[in-house]
């Protein structure tokens, strides 16, 4: 995702609700977030679809690597040939 821009990508929820279109537009050009401010405080952040499922995939391998070293800190894991001999196995190699 790219870096927000202080200047062009935060702005108060009455701006936002009579211009949802051209911010739409904004944020699917730009690829950048959108945070939605009321009463000055960020209430909401609009994000390009195509940004948030890499957003997704990004968060659910970090959560697989998280579990992993979990289970590698319990002694629960197997070293490199034994998990390079399961998988070929697997593909009947």
């Amino acid at each position: 995702m790219r870096r927000l821009r202080i200047d062009e990508d935060i702005r108060p929820l009455s701006e936002f609700r009579s211009g949802v279109a051209s911010f739409l537009k904004q944020v699917h050009d730009t690829r950048r977030p959108l945070v939605i401010t009321q009463h000055g405080r960020g209430v909401a952040v609009l994000v390009d679809v195509h940004e948030f499922e890499s957003m997704r995939e990004r968060l659910e391998l970090l959560e697989d690597l998280y579990i992993a070293d979990r289970q590698l800190q319990a002694g629960e894991g197997i070293d490199h040939d034994e998990a390079k001999a399961r998988v070929l196995k697997r593909l009947g190699r």
